[in-house]
């Protein structure tokens, strides 16, 4: 995902202890999400939901599948 672009997280695969963590932070299947930020390497990624911000490595976030809008596709 790019910087300022929304989308719905569909699935988290991550198990055990990540997927947990993952999960209590908020990143729940059905829940809108949006890119704030990327670190100058783009690792961390800031991510905005639920009126909160988070931080999440790209290694956490490769194990969600988010669904982008369909005007985002285009």
């Amino acid at each position: 995902m790019h910087v300022d672009q929304r989308g719905i997280i569909k699935t988290v695969a991550a198990q055990g202890e990540l997927g947990r963590r993952i999960r209590d932070m908020g990143l729940v299947p059905g829940t809108e999400v949006t890119v704030i930020g990327r670190a100058p390497l783009k690792d961390p990624v800031a991510l905005r939901l639920k009126g909160f911000t988070l931080t999440l490595r790209n290694s956490e976030a490769d194990f969600i599948t988010v669904e982008l809008p369909e005007k985002a596709l285009d």
